[in-house]
């Protein structure tokens, strides 16, 4: 169903036991209001040392001839992830990758796992990866590390807590409650921001901090709204959205700023696939409507 050709550099990779059966295509996401709507685990690459050699064939160049290697978190459902005892990643991004490394001629190859707050640097720094794509907000603080392309979906936060809670955001905003994000992402600053009396518990993953909350250990999680929905439906259905926060924010792919040619191939190839009505399919196949 997808990803079926992308490359995993450094062997497999196991998804977290408790999303099971995660459906490949997600249904009832519940309207546009939903989808109007940020974001490792193991391994630095075994790449050893990837390889500086360029594909210098239409302006830009790669880290490694033919292919396009992507630096994910791959724990986000329904946007990328390591399905239960797979190989391949698999999710929205990681078929849109697939779609427009088919229209650069050009193989598309995850690394194993990333630390979501380590992939901005690690695009920054180069010779490892040459995109980023982990579900991330353009915003003008990330912009000033790396370049963005044009934006390919929006997105909102959204609040999760065990279903039957009676707490809400401002009774939340108390230093008696911790609320659960992911490290470096729009969430973590909007939890901030909006609730600085509660205690901000920073995590590697959205997983990590479902399953706090699950377990009782954090009162509340903020993440991305596609996600939290998807997650509370499919694998967590003992926990709910409880607000939904419109912070209009809109994901990009990372590239490096030594890379602006490769930035220009990339938006016409989002702009190709947007056109012959590839991304309008993977919407209906991820989210079960076109967003």
């Amino acid at each position: 169903m997808n990803g079926d050709s992308t490359g995993m550099r450094g062997g497999s990779m196991s998804r977290r036991g408790f999303i099971q059966g995660a459906a490949a295509v997600v249904l009832g996401l519940g309207g546009a209001g939903i989808l109007a709507g940020c974001s490792g685990s193991s391994s630095s690459a075994t790449t050893t040392a990837a390889s500086t050699t360029a594909a210098d064939t239409s302006g830009y160049t790669t880290v490694e001839s033919g292919k396009l290697i992507v630096a994910s978190d791959l724990a986000y459902p329904p946007m990328e992830s390591v399905p239960d005892g797979g190989t391949n990643p698999e999710g929205f991004d990681v078929d849109m990758m697939n779609a427009i490394c088919g229209k650069l001629g050009l193989t598309c190859e995850y690394l194993p796992a990333q630390k979501f707050d380590t992939i901005v640097p690690l695009i920054k720094q180069g010779g490892k990866a040459d995109v980023g794509v982990s579900s991330f907000t353009i915003t003008d603080d990330r912009k000033e590390e790396i370049d963005f392309t044009d934006s390919y979906m929006d997105s909102n936060q959204a609040m999760v807590a065990q279903v039957g809670t009676t707490l809400d955001k401002d009774s939340l905003n108390s230093s008696d409650h911790k609320v659960a994000v992911q490290s470096g992402t729009t969430g973590e600053e909007w939890v901030q921001e909006n609730m600085p009396q509660a205690t901000c518990v920073p995590l590697d993953d959205a997983i990590q901090a479902m399953t706090g909350v699950q377990t009782g250990l954090y009162d509340a999680c903020v993440a991305d709204l596609p996600v939290m929905d998807y997650m509370c439906k499919n694998s967590y259905t003992d926990l709910k959205v409880i607000l939904e926060i419109p912070t209009g924010e809109q994901y990009g792919i990372v590239v490096s700023k030594d890379q602006p040619g490769l930035t220009a191939a990339l938006n016409d190839a989002l702009k190709q696939i947007e056109d012959d009505g590839t991304m309008a399919s993977l919407q209906t196949k991820w989210f079960g409507t076109t967003l």
